[in-house]
Formats: structure tokens, sequence, C-alpha cells
């Protein structure tokens, strides 16, 4: 399943039933899993630890040399995960010393054409970011978030989990779980009803969410006080706590 005219390192590891096409270069220390796909004119360079039935697409490059100029040539490395889509011209960085060694990406991803992953980036399960967004260093992104084409995330920010961003949005702060946000910087626009209906929440658990939201945004209160009143619905509403834990996180603050 290796075209003849494709270039492997003798050092790196393909798993059973991996497609490799045309002028793609796979370079040493890269291990790749069972039934994963990868077009032509695609380069990966390790080390790089890449899972099962992944679909790797033409130009993409994954797992080169981060762009930071404090990176010295040290051993970093990117690990994907399984079932992740990478369409065409995807740049996907490893990590540096300084901030841990790992870009990490999880599960099920979708990654359209020109989207960019930086060092140290963490991403999660379940994402999908349309064409051209961007992450810079140090990134996280929680499960089922939504990039927008476009979106640019400031380094060291965090995406919390369901959240959605519009097209050529640009985040310098945290964007809370659950959130839509939108505009250059990110403002909060309520909560990603949509999503969440199509990811089976309840009527009533979307209407406490909507709840909390306004106890973060409307009330007045202090970051603080809004937690502690977010935190005091919990025990009957779960799906509360992942958003007063994203918030006890301290960071660069959340948008506003």
């Amino acid at each position: 399943m290796i075209h003849p005219q494709a270039v492997v390192d003798p050092r790196a590891e393909i798993g059973a039933d991996v497609d490799i096409g045309p002028f793609t270069v796979i370079g040493p220390e890269v291990v790749i899993g069972n039934k994963t796909w990868i077009g032509p004119h695609a380069v990966i360079q390790g080390p790089t630890r890449i899972g099962q039935n992944n679909k790797i697409f033409q130009f993409a490059s994954l797992g080169e040399v981060p762009q930071d100029l404090k990176f010295g040539g040290e051993r970093t490395v990117l690990e994907i995960g399984d079932r992740n889509v990478f369409r065409e011209f995807c740049t996907v960085h490893r990590g540096t010393a300084g901030g841990g060694g790992v870009t990490r990406i999880g599960n099920d991803n979708l990654f359209m054409a020109y989207v960019h992953i930086a060092h140290d980036c963490r991403i999660a399960d379940h994402t999908v970011f349309a064409n051209c967004a961007s992450l810079a260093g140090h990134v996280e992104i929680g499960n089922y978030a939504v990039l927008g084409g476009f979106t640019g995330i400031h380094q060291f920010c965090r995406v919390g989990d369901h959240c959605m961003t519009g097209a050529a949005t640009v985040a310098v702060q945290d964007i809370p779980p659950y959130v839509l946000a939108a505009g250059n910087g990110a403002r909060p626009y309520g909560i990603n009803v949509t999503g969440l209906r199509r990811r089976g929440f309840s009527t009533e658990g979307i209407h406490m969410l909507k709840r909390a939201y306004k106890i973060l945004y409307k009330s007045g209160l202090r970051l603080e006080e809004a937690i502690a009143q977010i935190e005091e619905l919990v025990p009957e509403h779960p799906e509360l706590d992942v958003l007063a834990c994203f918030l006890k996180v301290e960071g660069r603050g959340i948008i506003r």
C-alpha cells in the first residue's frame, strides 16, 4: 500500500493496511497506526506518533519543527490519536521544551484545509476546525469545540467544551464552555444551543446553561461571585461543573 514514489525512512514504523500516496515523505521516528490513509505530497516528520484510521490529505505537513525562536533542536513530539482528518495544506508542529515537549491531538477531529496547529497545543476529541482556523502556541481546545473559518486563537488561551466561534473570530482570552463567540476581539453571544441539541443535551440542561450564562455575563457580579453562584447549582445540574471548573483555572481571563 506504499506507492513506489513515496519516500519512507527505514526508521519509520508503518502499521497494517496503511496507504501512502506518491511523493509523500515519511521521516525517521514516525509511527503510523493501522488503516491510516495518507495522500500524495504529504510530509510527516518525527518524532511523531499517529494512531489508527486517520486520513491525511495532500500537501499536509505534520510533525515539523515549531515556529518558535526559542526552539534549539531539542527532542519534542507530536502525538495524534485515532480517526482524525487533516485536509489539504494543514500544518501541525511538534512541541517545545518550554511547553512540555508535546503537541497533542485527540480522536475524531476534523481539520479543514489550511488549518494551523502550533507548538504545544492540546486538542481534545470531536472538534471541527473550519478552513484557515489557526492556533498559536500552548492553546487548549476542549471536546466538541467548533472553530469557524479564519478563527485565530492567541497563545496560552483555552477554548472550552462545546464552544463555537463565528468566522474570522480573534480570541485573546479564554472562551468558556458552551459559549458562542464572535468578533475581533471575541465577545460572547449566548449559549451554543444548536450544537448542544445535536449532542443530546436535554431541554432542562440547556435551560440551566442559559441561566449560568446570565449569572456569568448579565448579573454584574464579579467573576468569583459568579463562580460561587454557578457552583451552588452543580449538585442538581452536573453539566455546570464543566463550566465552573473551567472558570476557576487562572489564565488570560475570559472573553467579556
